[in-house]
């Protein structure tokens, strides 16, 4: 016979495990909705490895997710309707990829969670109230450490080609952070003995006039900003510094894999992986302004040597030694 204590005891344990039961029943038959707004194109693949990272967290689209994908393919001005839509549609989170996508989603909702799957620095842009706590409903990961970055690029190009002097630089004056990043550039340039010739790009047009000033300017190097103007502009990017013979710095790896000849930046793949464990543990009950926000610590250095070779140029040992990716 069961002792009276010990069947108080079941009866118990079972009142107060019921709801949580309940709970996780709810949950395992709930079907998650994310939106997910890029300035970008869907050919850019950048959301591969959030969907990958999904998967491994127990996601499985179409079954208990769906994700409702928004690009504003380079045209800033549509950010703000396809934000609005993402709202409309009641969407449980909005993952956000660059700094104007998540400046859209903040102003289409106050209380709708926002992840961000790299931005620029969220403080300086209002986005948060700070790193460690960003209160309000945006949180996520940040792209850039600090403008000091850029100049790492500046210094990292030559040291890899030495007879580099005059450097061009294609930005976009409308990019609070590449302005910053530029000054820190002038800065490094000056201590290196390299002339920098920037060149405000914030158009098609205005990217276009770029390349036609430059080999007026006798540049003998290009530093490309990540922007998605110069994004969009990509392969006329790549076949013009072939055409002048320019060795060229870029912020992501993909230009390289085209015919660059060197990135260096964050590894913008992690940022993905992150932005989905963030999307994860809010959907888990999390409260995005509790979660802070995360800043890069895995940058890479990546190298074409197909690039160099077809430029007549050698890359020292002690650079190549440094790379995390060698294209040969």
């Amino acid at each position: 016979m069961k002792r009276p204590g010990l069947v108080f005891l079941i009866v118990l344990l079972s009142i107060l495990a019921a709801p949580l039961v309940a709970e996780a029943q709810h949950q395992a038959g709930k079907v998650y909705r994310i939106g997910y707004l890029s300035l970008g194109s869907p050919s850019d693949g950048v959301e591969r490895p959030f969907r990958d990272t999904l998967r491994q967290l127990g996601y499985v689209e179409g079954q208990n997710l769906l994700i409702e994908s928004r690009f504003a393919d380079a045209k800033v001005d549509q950010l703000p309707g396809l934000a609005a839509d993402l709202v409309r549609r009641n969407v449980d989170l909005i993952v956000t990829i660059g700094t104007p996508p998540v400046q859209a989603a903040k102003e289409a909702t106050a209380t709708i969670p926002i992840v961000m799957a790299g931005s620029a620095d969220p403080v300086e842009h209002g986005l948060v109230a700070s790193l460690a706590q960003p209160g309000g409903n945006v949180t996520g990961v940040t792209h850039s450490p600090g403008p000091e970055i850029s100049g790492k690029g500046i210094e990292l190009l030559k040291e890899a080609v030495p007879t580099v002097s005059r450097v061009a630089v294609l930005w976009d004056s409308s990019i609070i952070h590449e302005g910053l990043s530029l000054e820190n550039q002038k800065v490094v340039a000056r201590k290196l003995g390299v002339t920098l010739l920037p060149f405000d790009a914030k158009t098609l047009d205005e990217s276009n006039a770029a390349l036609v000033a430059i080999p007026r300017e006798r540049a003998n190097g290009l530093f490309i900003f990540p922007n998605f103007i110069n994004g969009k502009h990509s392969q006329l990017i790549l076949d013009f510094a072939a055409t002048n013979r320019l060795p060229t710095m870029f912020q992501e790896t993909w230009w390289v894999e085209k015919g660059g000849l060197m990135s260096y930046y964050t590894n913008w793949g992690r940022l993905r992986e992150r932005a989905a464990i963030f999307v994860d543990r809010i959907l888990k009950g999390a409260k995005p302004g509790d979660l802070p926000v995360e800043q890069p610590t895995k940058f890479d250095l990546v190298i074409s040597l197909k690039t160099a070779k077809a430029l007549g140029l050698t890359i020292p040992p002690t650079v190549l030694s440094r790379a995390d990716k060698v294209i040969e």
